[in-house]
């Protein structure tokens, strides 16, 4: 007979406490329960193997027994015909009952029965242990135009509908959950959680750096000389914007409130920053380039 180390199969140490081995215990069993793996042969084989294992180490008589004959635990003593039991009176005159193996097969401790309920295998207790179900995860391609305003959008998780609001203002990486909307419980638990991940594409204008926007615009050599009034596109539509006279390259402006929606304060934004990338301008005719010398000789 193979010698099955029951310590190491529970994952404790051989001065465990019975709260010790039984905390163990639980946690494996709900690992490897048949109905939670119902496909899984080597998944039933280790529950049948733990549960042997719970069997002897939740039992003194038996712990003492096995710690000290190893595989030869089962015997030490000597038993009686299947389906009796024997009574030895120990050198104290204390009694103490021991069982058959017919007797111990299938008479599982009272924490498994509480635990996982009448089943096939010979449960008596009608209770049976309650399973939270997964949580799911899911990851939402948007657009940075797509946070802009709150709105409401229809999902497909694992072929159910599910209509969710995508607040305003989102941050690229942001995880909502959705409570409930997981995988279904076992024996009436709760519901497992849906995990949405939103993943905000970069836009090709707009560069938005928490809850501001920056942008670059092109300004005519005539215009950032003399000044004037331009319009510009924003995420928001087109906005005119006056500019003052010797305007340098690269200078920045702020449209206040013009920038990217704050998440979950409805009605305030960051600011929009502007860069000026001031144009030289080409191709030139004879008389502008006249009248271009003429001002560096004015100068």
């Amino acid at each position: 007979m193979e010698f099955v180390d029951y310590y190491k199969l529970l994952g404790v140490e051989k001065n465990a406490t019975q709260k010790e081995i039984k905390s163990a215990y639980r946690k494996l069993a709900r690992k490897f329960h048949p109905d939670l793996n119902p496909n899984d042969k080597d998944a039933k084989r280790k529950f049948q193997q733990i549960n042997e294992a719970n069997e002897v180490l939740s039992d003194p008589e038996k712990r003492k027994k096995y710690d000290q004959f190893g595989k030869d635990w089962q015997h030490s003593d000597q038993f009686q015909d299947q389906g009796q039991s024997q009574y030895q009176r120990p050198p104290d005159g204390h009694r103490t009952r021991t069982y058959t193996t017919s007797e111990t097969e299938g008479d599982f401790s009272d924490f498994f029965e509480s635990l996982f309920g009448n089943r096939s295998g010979g449960f008596r207790s009608t209770r049976q242990a309650k399973f939270r179900g997964e949580d799911y995860n899911a990851e939402l391609q948007l657009e940075l135009e797509d946070v802009l305003k709150t709105h409401k959008r229809t999902l497909n998780v694992n072929g159910q509908k599910i209509r969710i609001t995508i607040p305003a203002g989102i941050e690229n990486g942001q995880t909502i959950k959705i409570a409930g909307y997981g995988g279904k419980g076992i024996n009436g638990g709760p519901d497992g959680d849906l995990y949405i991940t939103f993943s905000v594409a970069n836009h090709p204008n707009f560069r938005r750096l928490g809850n501001d926007l920056y942008t670059s615009v092109n300004l005519d050599l005539y215009t950032a000389v003399l000044g004037g009034e331009i319009t510009i596109d924003t995420l928001n539509g087109k906005v005119k914007l006056k500019v003052s006279p010797e305007t340098q390259n690269g200078s920045k402006v702020k449209l206040k409130n013009k920038g990217f929606p704050v998440y979950k304060n409805e009605g305030v934004s960051g600011d929009l920053y502007i860069t000026y990338n001031i144009k030289i301008p080409t191709s030139l005719t004879d008389k502008q380039k006249a009248l271009f010398r003429q001002l560096s000789e004015l100068k």
